[in-house]
């Protein structure tokens, strides 16, 4: 099958099954007059790729499902694993984002300033300001990927 043929197939670009193939998700597809060409098991594996980036997977984490195990792991094992992992991280994700939620109810109910240095100043004067270790928790998430690490450095 065609590499056009797996993309209409799964819905997915052209562009994402040479990329998926480029970093080694998928193996190398044989070439007949310089096309990709697959066989219909291709489609299991991108089946794999579209369902673990649905469940928010990164695709360092999909490489590690895919080799990051010992041969003779189950798939159900490997998954077991990978899953546990993700609902750890989003626990500690759920956590930062109730924290957030009640900073935000909190401001909305004792804000009355009327200019912004007026509220940088209550905000300084209460020491209740984030400062960058506020962050350490997350950014030590061994999931964590590079962009939103650095996004969170940014916005400490």
């Amino acid at each position: 099958m065609t590499i056009s043929e797996a993309a209409r197939q799964t819905g997915l670009q052209t562009s994402a099954i040479r990329y998926y193939e480029q970093i080694g998700l998928l193996p190398a597809a044989e070439r007949l007059n310089g096309q990709r060409r697959y066989d219909t098991s291709i489609l299991y594996r991108l089946a794999i790729i579209q369902r673990a980036r649905q469940l928010g997977f990164s695709l360092d984490e999909i490489r590690q499902l895919f080799f990051g195990f010992r041969s003779v792991t189950s798939a159900s094992q490997r998954w077991r694993t990978l899953n546990q992992r993700k609902l750890t991280e989003l626990d500690a994700m759920l956590q930062g984002i109730k924290g957030m939620q009640r900073l935000l109810r909190t401001m909305m109910e004792k804000c009355h300033c009327q200019t912004l240095d007026q509220c940088g100043k209550g905000i300084f004067q209460s020491g209740k300001f984030i400062v960058a270790g506020d962050f350490s928790s997350r950014m030590s998430s061994p999931n964590l990927n590079k962009k939103r690490r650095r996004n969170l450095e940014r916005e400490a």
